[in-house]
């Protein structure tokens, strides 16, 4: 896959990709499934279980998985069509209908008998996700089922200008059906770009080019590091000598994206890029890699160069992300962001970006200045976590802590208690560290997005972040394992709202009071 011809950078030539889409055709091949959202009000806890109780008042339904990619493609005036898997029941006529609204047809899906449509049902209160239900049966499919989809492939691939592979390991995309898909596309000249699933790439051989995440990438190669931009790239040459793919394009949330391409002789590589993110920020979430795919596909099959694929691709994805759900990207969006002199282009060969120029620091705000800041993360689609306590002599169980409640959100809301309100709670000796000099570490770490400062002012008043929490609402409240959930008294309040607790597994023999009082035992360890 050779380098671009024209320059990536010009909106003129990324404008005439975007009006050239509607004479191109995508074909979408992989697991379809029914999304729906059940939305209401959390305002009491069962007295049966202490959970909350849901009214629900609205639901919205749509396509998922692959159709999402159907969705986005249908938004960018690109013809369409997909072949994929519907069960013989309710749920599989609801999807053949929005299929069809979508620009697909109806006849290229295949019915499955005695085996329900997948369907993802999420309950939310406001923005709170709460519970997702899933139906769905991941068995093997029949060989007669895979038949019909290969026969299927063998009428759609020779009419398409680009394929995309949609996988998510509910059974449709067999390995049979993924070579032959790739072998056919091959032998017309058509691209193939695969949204991958699991660990072993080398179902994949001979596809363009593979879009995963920054974990599914380290996940492809034995849990490689992949933060800095030379570990994405060597990461992503190893996964396209061992898989046989030709190209790679790693989505890397708030960095943006990365170019790895193989050069035609199968054995260099092309220069590396890495896309970067302006004003919005792009994270794998809500559907954003199915708009990612969807946009490089298309601008593809116009027959545009994979840098400029891209490039329209990263606007996409960060326009996505600002909105809540799995809204597509809209054409009339992108135009409105390459014609905006204010939305920069920023695309780097590798080895010009210093990892030192993402140095950051999270911000200490106000409860207003937080709130504020949560609402425009929630508009997003933004999972917020948050988590409290003292944080005086910052040690690696505090780190691990940290790391492994950001795992589980999008952004992490650290709750710092003021030095009166230690001293209240751990003595007159305390805190070692001045409320200012604590928020400046712990903002230095890269799982914490933001700091505020809570805590009683004087005895008997209210200790906990109960206050704090219901004025933040987050989606998720972590706390240490060493808690049982009877006995944090933030869990009432995060339940009253549809929140929820987890508990976060502690390093073992960590932590400030020892290692204040290692020092007492050893004063000179502390010169």
């Amino acid at each position: 896959m050779s380098t671009p011809k024209t320059d990536p950078q010009n909106r003129d030539n990324l404008l005439t990709i975007l009006d050239k889409i509607r004479n191109s055709k995508v074909l979408v091949v992989g697991d379809l499934m029914l999304d729906r959202f059940v939305r209401g009000d959390v305002t009491r806890i069962s007295p049966e279980s202490p959970i909350p109780v849901l009214l629900a008042k609205q639901e919205n339904r749509m396509i998922g998985g692959a159709g999402n990619v159907l969705s986005n493609l249908y938004s960018l005036n690109c013809p369409a069509d997909i072949i994929a898997i519907i069960g013989d029941d309710r749920e599989g006529q609801i999807v053949k209908g929005l299929v069809e609204a979508a620009g697909g047809t109806g006849e290229s899906l295949v019915i499955r008998d005695q085996t329900p449509t997948t369907v993802k049902i999420r309950y939310l209160s406001g923005h709170q996700q709460m519970l997702r239900v899933d139906q769905e049966v991941t068995a093997p499919i029949t060989a007669a089922l895979e038949s019909e989809i290969l026969e299927k492939l063998q009428q759609k691939i020779p009419e398409a200008n680009a394929l995309i592979l949609s996988d998510y390991g509910k059974g449709c995309l067999t390995k049979t059906i993924i070579n032959t898909a790739i072998s056919l596309a091959n032998a017309h000249n058509i691209p193939v770009l695969v949204d991958p699933k699991g660990a072993d790439y080398s179902k994949y051989k001979g596809a363009t080019l593979v879009t995963p995440n920054r974990k599914e990438l380290a996940e492809a190669t034995n849990n490689a590091p992949t933060e800095t931009d030379n570990e994405i790239v060597i990461a992503a040459e190893s996964l396209i000598r061992q898989s046989g793919v030709k190209a790679v394009i790693a989505t890397r949330s708030q960095d943006g994206m990365s170019i790895i391409a193989q050069k035609e002789d199968g054995e260099n590589f092309e220069r590396p890029y890495h896309l970067r993110t302006h004003a919005r920020e792009v994270f794998d979430v809500s559907g954003a890699g199915d708009t990612v795919i969807a946009t490089i596909a298309a601008s593809l099959a116009t027959g545009a160069a994979l840098l400029e694929a891209a490039s329209l691709a990263n606007i996409a994805g960060g326009i996505v992300v600002g909105k809540v759900g799995t809204a597509p990207i809209r054409v009339q969006e992108l135009i409105d962001a390459l014609t905006d002199a204010h939305h920069e282009l920023e695309i780097t060969p590798s080895g010009d970006f210093s990892a030192l120029d993402r140095a950051r620091s999270a911000p200490v705000c106000t409860w207003q200045e937080a709130l504020e800041e949560v609402d425009r993360w929630r508009a997003r689609g933004l999972k917020v976590g948050f988590t409290n306590g003292c944080f005086d002599i910052l040690h690696a169980g505090h780190v691990n802590y940290m790391n492994k409640a950001r795992n589980h959100c999008d952004r992490l809301v650290l709750g710092l208690n003021t030095d009166q309100s230690v001293r209240l709670l751990k003595g007159p000796a305390r805190p070692v560290n001045t409320q200012d000099a604590r928020a400046t570490v712990l903002g230095a770490l890269g799982s914490v997005d933001l700091v505020v400062f809570f805590g009683a002012e004087k005895a008997g008043d209210d200790s906990t972040a109960k206050k704090l929490i219901q004025h933040l609402k987050p989606d998720i409240y972590f706390k240490g394992a060493d808690y049982t959930l009877d006995s944090i008294p933030e869990v009432p309040t995060v339940l009253s709202y549809g929140g929820e607790v987890k508990l976060i597994d502690l390093t073992q023999g960590l932590s400030t009071t020892n290692i204040i009082a290692k020092i007492n035992d050893n004063p000179e360890a502390a010169e």
